[in-house]
């Protein structure tokens, strides 16, 4: 897809399809009315009729008429002017775009006076791109008969928002949103692949392809190199598969060598595929464990999107990749391993198994000497049972960097909700033969205790977590990666470049 501002009058532009919006209480747009002139009165007709009375989330497509030079003009119901939120301006934008007919090659928004709440034109530029892409999006490379996804007619479906005079910050807006959207749709892809296909070192192939394209530097360590570092506990969930890990190291330095001693740091979990281990999952949903690596899909594509803006600021992502899978060899409920930062892990659950290559992660990246340190994982089932789909969960100590989370979330329409992080939940991590164990004794409030593992590898340091275990990933017949939170996290380092 192809996106730009283009300065015209609605009833002159000449376009495949012009999209105009119409509302339940105040009835047509300003752009509405003035092609309901140009057209002598088409869309009230249709209002009078009862086929389009701007109901949210309704579409009603009119063709070939006089006055406007549009081959289609497509009636975009978007319900209550006093209710056009964030969820309905995408739907409507979603709508048309699947709406609007095969034989659509360009598509022009008149978007510009439907006045999302509480959102600037320029956010709805951006969420224009976000949805217009999501309602395109195909994960078919393995299919034998591939989707048509976003091309019509052999050519990218080119998508304009129209404004009254040349608009740079519009224009500004889309790109960014275009930038967004490829990085969204890498963690997309990535997450929908089968593990079979995304193994550890696909992963470490895939950040190799990134540093080629956009000139990152990267780092792959292999398993000789990690056990070097004493990452015992990482080693620990990798024994009992076949796979060899990969420990990824990307970086961006696009605030330059000297000052790339504070990089934004982000660490996502790169399980490839989780059977749970010796502690072995049930078998109902059991596919749907080849997401247990969106925290690392997110990392790669959140540098993806920043490469691509050319931001002047410095990050570095961190991969830590492996399988968790039961054999002869695997780790064992028991067993006692040693991390990175020499403290000692009692593995009471095998399946507990993300924050023992995360705490070695977080040890490792403390070297750059971050000015903040954030992972990303599908942690804890727990978090879902709290949060469900809606809210990725965020924990930090550091008052300062949530509020710049929760800042980020808000203004890129990726939600987050604070989680409590309190010391009195640490007793629960306690062991009769190691420093800690890996889950928490009562049981109960697992995505805090799993917070608050990880927070003992990370004391001094500006640090937040992100268990995005019910927002990364869709089940049932919508079944399919989300790209979140590459949204948020793009939208954290856009504001710390500016």
């Amino acid at each position: 897809m192809e996106f730009s501002t283009k300065t015209a009058a609605p009833e002159s532009i000449q376009v495949d399809c012009l999209a105009v919006g119409v509302f339940e209480d105040k009835g047509m747009s300003p752009s509405a009315r003035r092609v309901d002139r140009a057209t002598q009165g088409a869309i009230r007709a249709a209002m009078a009729s009862g086929d389009m009375k701007g109901k949210r989330g309704t579409f009603l497509l009119l063709r070939s008429l006089r006055g406007v030079r549009c081959a289609r003009l497509a009636l975009v119901g978007l319900g209550k002017s006093t209710d056009l939120g964030d969820k309905a301006f995408s739907e409507a934008v979603a709508a048309t775009v699947r709406g609007c007919g095969a034989g659509v090659a360009t598509l022009a928004f008149a978007a510009g006076d439907w006045k999302v709440l509480d959102r600037s034109p320029s956010w709805a530029a951006r969420a224009l791109v976000a949805a217009a892409r999501a309602t395109r999006f195909h994960s078919d490379e393995l299919k034998t008969k591939a989707s048509r996804g976003e091309r019509q007619n052999g050519k990218p479906l080119r998508i304009f928002w129209l404004t009254e005079q040349r608009d740079r910050e519009l224009q500004g807006a889309l790109r960014q949103g275009q930038a967004i959207a490829n990085g969204v749709e890498l963690a997309k892809r990535l997450g929908n692949l089968p593990a079979n296909v995304c193994t550890p070192e696909f992963l470490a192939g895939q950040a190799r392809n990134l540093a080629r394209e956009w000139r990152l530097r990267v780092q792959v360590l292999d398993r000789r190199r990690i056990a070097a570092l004493r990452m015992g506990s990482f080693l620990s969930v990798t024994r009992g598969s076949d796979q060899a890990p990969r420990f990824i190291v990307l970086r961006y330095p696009g605030a330059g060598d000297r000052a790339f001693a504070r990089p934004i740091a982000l660490v996502g979990k790169g399980i490839t595929f989780d059977s749970g281990g010796i502690s072995l999952k049930p078998g109902a949903q059991m596919d749907e464990m080849k997401f247990d690596m969106c925290g690392a899909a997110a990392v790669l594509g959140t540098i993806r999107a920043i490469a691509e803006l050319k931001l002047r600021i410095n990050v570095v992502g961190v991969v830590p990749a492996c399988e968790n899978l039961p054999s002869g060899h695997a780790t064992k409920p028991g067993d006692i391993v040693t991390s990175m930062s020499g403290q000692t892990i009692e593995i009471l659950n095998t399946d507990a198994e993300g924050r023992l290559i995360l705490c070695d992660a977080l040890t490792y990246v403390q070297r750059f000497h971050p000015a903040a340190i954030i992972d990303i994982a599908t942690l804890t089932g727990a978090c879902v049972v709290a949060l469900g789909n809606v809210h990725s969960g965020l924990f930090s100590k550091d008052e300062a960097l949530a509020a710049e989370l929760l800042s980020a979330a808000k203004a890129a329409g990726d939600s987050a909700w604070r989680m409590p992080l309190d010391e009195d939940y640490q007793e629960q991590l306690k062991s009769n033969f190691a420093d800690m164990a890996n889950i928490g004794l009562a049981g109960n409030a697992g995505a805090v205790t799993a917070a608050c593992f990880l927070s003992r590898f990370v004391k001094d340091q500006r640090w937040a977590h992100l268990d995005i275990a019910g927002t990364a990933y869709r089940g049932g017949p919508a079944k399919g990666a989300t790209g979140r939170p590459v949204p948020l996290l793009t939208e954290f380092v856009l504001s710390r470049a500016a």
